[in-house]
């Protein structure tokens, strides 16, 4: 009786012969390589974030204004009487921005670029319409609240003050700036 390995010989040598000579094929060129993914700027979207944050840790520490309430703030440098002046709306505004219907990331992206224009054309006296709010689940005006901080944190605004009635009121602020 063969073996097993004389069996396996055999069908080997049965098989080459049934199929007759083979050719080999090229080598495949391998599939072309997926490009590896652009490096993702963590660094920037981390400040982002962190200043996102920063921002709404602002609205939840500081007392929200509500719809009524009148803005209001003035740096030391400037006088009293300039103050007052604005207070009584005796400054005209060289320009305006209309807020309404603008989500908080808008806005603050829109007062940002209208206070650098303010700037550029060296507008010294500014009003931002920002309405009077109050639409929200809660009930806060959050374009008012986010007008607010965001005066108060920039150094180039001197002084803010709620607009006369006539001029918008509590729905709108008059701004000072000063010259860089």
């Amino acid at each position: 009786m063969p073996s097993p390995e004389d069996t396996d010989d055999e069908d080997a040598a049965l098989f080459r012969q049934a199929i007759g000579e083979v050719k080999r094929l090229p080598a495949a060129t391998a599939p072309p390589r997926k490009a590896p993914p652009r490096p993702a700027a963590r660094m920037a979207e981390r400040d982002e974030v962190d200043a996102r944050s920063e921002f709404q840790r602002g609205l939840d520490d500081l007392a929200l204004l509500e719809a009524g309430d009148v803005l209001s703030f003035r740096r030391d440098s400037v006088p009293p009487r300039m103050f007052q002046r604005l207070r009584k709306g005796q400054y005209s505004a060289q320009d305006e921005l209309d807020l309404h219907g603008a989500t908080a990331l808008q806005a603050e992206a829109l007062l940002r670029e209208f206070l650098l224009e303010a700037h550029a054309h060296e507008w010294g006296c500014v009003r931002i319409i920002h309405g009077k709010g109050g639409r929200n689940e809660r009930d806060i005006p959050v374009l008012k609240n986010l007008v607010d901080r965001l005066l108060r944190q920039r150094s180039d605004v001197l002084a803010f003050h709620s607009a006369p009635p006539a001029q918008g009121g509590t729905g709108a602020v008059v701004v000072l700036l000063s010259h860089r």
